[in-house]
Order: structure tokens, then sequence, then C-alpha cells
């Protein structure tokens, strides 16, 4: 698939796991809310490598996880109905980013249940992650990765739904026809903004 700037987008599979975790990484390094969560900025990089690792294995499965073909970036879905992962997966989750959170477990479960309390219930395609490498920010390529999820939302009548954890990229997602509908705080953290995308004609 190319979009109209010349990027081509494809599915993402198990091979692109690894690589697509570090691209991640990079791209949430200076994330409000990887910052809230992972307090070590010499660690937060791996600590982010293994934090998307997971969330690319839990959602890959659905099959809307889309890349590049130099894995510049990733979009991370979850089709309708399928956003809230099993209680064993979630508590596995937890298990494996313990050691990074440390002490601060009880704050960032709370903080994630504040998120998870205000998710959307009606149907609805779930952007989980969205990121580019930093020096292909601004060139596109995140635009592109939303478009094969975005074209099946408007043909297919079903609104999309997100969390922006950066207040500019708010404008970003505007132009891609969400709204915010609500602001929360994490807790002793940043804003989150919820973002709800009704299907265009």
């Amino acid at each position: 698939m190319i979009d109209d700037a010349g990027h081509g987008i494809r599915l993402a599979t198990g091979d692109d796991t690894d690589p697509l975790a570090e691209t991640l990484a990079r791209a949430f390094d200076d994330d409000p809310v990887m910052s809230w969560l992972f307090t070590h900025p010499e660690r937060r990089l791996r600590q982010n490598r293994r934090f998307f690792g997971l969330r690319l294995r839990q959602f890959m499965p659905q099959g809307d996880v889309y890349t590049t073909p130099d894995q510049a970036g990733a979009a991370i879905w979850a089709t309708p109905g399928q956003w809230r992962l099993p209680m064993l997966t979630t508590l596995r989750m937890f298990a494996a980013l313990a050691p990074a959170v440390g002490r601060r477990g009880t704050l960032a479960i709370r903080g994630m249940q504040r998120i998870e309390e205000a998710h959307p219930k009606a149907p609805h395609y779930y952007l989980a992650v969205l990121g580019t490498e930093p020096e292909q920010q601004g060139r596109g390529v995140g635009s592109a990765l939303l478009q094969p999820v975005l074209e099946a939302c408007d043909r297919d009548d079903v609104p999309a739904y997100l969390e922006s954890s950066k207040e500019r990229n708010v404008a970003f997602y505007t132009r891609h026809g969400f709204r915010v509908t609500e602001e929360i705080e994490l807790p002793k953290g940043p804003p989150v903004w919820l973002m709800w995308r009704e299907p265009r004609a």
C-alpha cells in the first residue's frame, strides 16, 4: 500500500516485533506518560523497548498493526470489541514491568485504571500506539500509518478512539478527524487527552 506521499505501508509480522519495539522506544523516549511510568531517564529506553515489545505481541494477533518497509514507525490498533486484553495477559504485563516501575507500581495501576474506566463502550477501532522514529517525524509517516484503518472506519461506518499523551499531538489527530472528548490527569502525573473519531461519509 502506497499513500499519496509515497510512503509504503504494510502489515507487521512477528519478525517486526523487536525492530519495532526499538523504534517505538525511541519515539516515546520523551513522552510525558512514559516518563511518568519509567522515571529513570538512563533506563527508560530499555524499559520502553520491553513495554512496546509486550504491546506488539499482545495486539499483533488481531491483524491491525502497520509499519513501513524500513520499520520507521508503527501503528498498533485493536479491532472493534477487542481493546480490553484478557486479565491474565494484563497481569503478565504488569508482572513483567514491575521491576522497572518499582515502588510506583500502585500509582501506575491507578493511572491505567483511570484510563481504562474512561474508555468508550461503543464498538470502535482503538489506536493503542502510534510512533515514528524521531528523525522521521514530520514527514508524513504517522499519517500514512493511520490510513489503512481510518479508511476501513469510513468504509464500514465504524468510529475510532485513542488517548494522546502529548498536547502537541492533539492538533495532528484533529486533522485526521478526531476530537477531544475529555482530558484526564494521571495520579501525580501528566494529563492525557481522550479523542474520538466519527466515520466520514
